[in-house]
């Protein structure tokens, strides 16, 4: 015998969209980790890396901005609850190899739902942010990879992302 399909959470037996209650769910600890990526010209990634880009601190100014982000979430994505954020941190690994930069974002919480969306969503303005402070010196940067790499916590349990070993 087969398993039902996963019900969609944010649907209504009529089809309409709703925001889910939490009230009765427990408060549990939870993390998520996100990542995303964005690719670029060797000589711009060497501009990020060297500080010689013209609007600043491009690495600074995105982990400011995907921490941001994190915290209006649920302002940007109708059905997300708001969340108090116990942390959010941005971190960035240049990659010679892609070339570019690797954005891995960490979002902790306890509370009554998940942090994918809050995680997905600083690793999504993160690259964003470092795209729109380059720019101006190279605007073929491409923006990809994002994707949730693991979540703990609440009824559905743990989630690791397989690694992609053909990057």
């Amino acid at each position: 015998m087969s398993e039902p399909s996963p019900k969609l959470t944010h649907l209504d037996d009529s089809g309409a969209a709703h925001m889910v209650d939490i009230s009765e769910k427990e408060v549990t600890s939870r993390i998520a980790r996100a990542g995303g990526q964005v690719k670029m010209q060797p000589e711009t990634l060497d501009m990020i890396l060297s500080g010689n880009a013209k609007k600043g601190d491009v690495l600074g100014t995105a982990r400011i901005a995907g921490i941001m982000a994190a915290k209006r979430t649920h302002e940007l994505i109708p059905l997300c609850h708001p969340l108090a954020l116990s942390k959010v941190q941005v971190d960035f690994t240049p990659n010679p190899e892609l070339p570019g930069i690797e954005v891995e974002v960490f979002a902790k919480v306890s509370g009554q739902t998940g942090i994918e969306m809050e995680a997905l969503t600083a690793a999504s303005v993160a690259c964003l942010t470092i795209y729109d402070m380059a720019k101006a010196v190279d605007r073929s940067m491409e923006i990809g990879e994002i994707r949730l790499l693991e979540k703990k916590g609440g009824k559905s349990g743990h989630y690791l992302a397989e690694e992609d070993n053909s990057k």
